[in-house]
């Protein structure tokens, strides 16, 4: 996996821990977490196809 796809992932799962914990303590701020977590996994999504279109 490319190193960009992993830290990708990486921030993906840690925008969807910081969105859960926000919105358990009744912070509607994670809203902002949820827009950054799709973003990123997004971005994981097209450098894994594109790691693997050139393999």
């Amino acid at each position: 996996m490319p190193r960009l796809a992993l830290y990708a992932l990486v921030v993906c799962v840690l925008a969807v821990a910081a969105a859960v914990v926000s919105f358990v303590n009744g912070n509607w701020l994670g809203v902002v977490w949820v827009l950054l977590a799709g973003a990123s996994s997004n971005m994981w999504w097209y450098y894994r196809r594109k790691a693997r279109a050139s393999a």
